[in-house]
């Protein structure tokens, strides 16, 4: 299996379609997707606004998402092609409460998950950040988790033409390849091929694995 994580420094920076965008240009590897939202005093992290996010009885809920009308997040990647789609809801700061059933409901297939946070409790085969110059916020887990990426998706500024982060080094990334998008699209075909060879490359050390332990 792979697993593959998408992050971003910000809410409403195209996770979710960079998301959409590999499944779909990467369907061979019939993908289990993940969205995970974190969720506190009735706002969402996914865009801070008021939100029906919370479960009514439990710190986490994971669903699995059957609809096909592509009006939910989840709903998009199963139009994109993925075989499952799974939202996993928790309070924040209780991601960890939720892993040991998530890790059980993945299974043994290939993963792309949504989310910076679950980095805490995963190492996926490859991790890209999504940046955008034009929002100044730039997430705690975001930046937490700088250095873990394989690659960076950056907009193409429209407004300011460079960044505009306070107090926030790139460092962590300056020998990583860069993603340059205009939205849409929010992938472009070498991004598709960077991927595809991050995926390729972690299955073949994992089918090696399972050799070495039958033998």
């Amino acid at each position: 299996m792979a697993i593959v994580v998408i992050g971003g420094h910000s809410r409403s920076v195209g996770k979710t379609s960079v998301v959409a965008g590999l499944i779909s240009a990467l369907r061979e590897y019939d993908w289990t997707a993940v969205k995970i939202t974190q969720y506190g005093h009735g706002v969402c992290s996914a865009n801070g606004a008021p939100c029906d996010c919370a479960t009514a009885d439990h710190a986490w809920a994971i669903s699995e998402e059957r609809d096909r009308g592509g009006e939910s997040d989840t709903s998009r990647f199963l139009v994109a092609g993925a075989v499952r789609a799974l939202w996993v809801r928790t309070e924040q700061g209780r991601l960890a409460e939720a892993m040991p059933a998530l890790r059980q409901r993945l299974g043994n297939g290939n993963v792309m998950v949504e989310s910076n946070s679950v980095l805490k409790f995963l190492r996926p085969d490859l991790y890209l950040t999504v940046l955008d110059p034009d929002t100044e916020d730039f997430k705690t887990s975001a930046r937490e988790f700088l250095d873990r990426a394989g690659a960076v998706i950056l907009h193409e500024s429209a407004k300011t033409g460079r960044l505009r982060w306070q107090g926030v080094s790139l460092k962590p990334v300056a020998e990583r390849p860069v993603f340059r998008i205009t939205p849409p699209p929010y992938v472009t075909p070498e991004m598709v091929e960077f991927v595809r060879s991050s995926v390729a490359l972690a299955r073949k050390a994992d089918s090696s694995r399972a050799d070495a332990r039958s033998e």
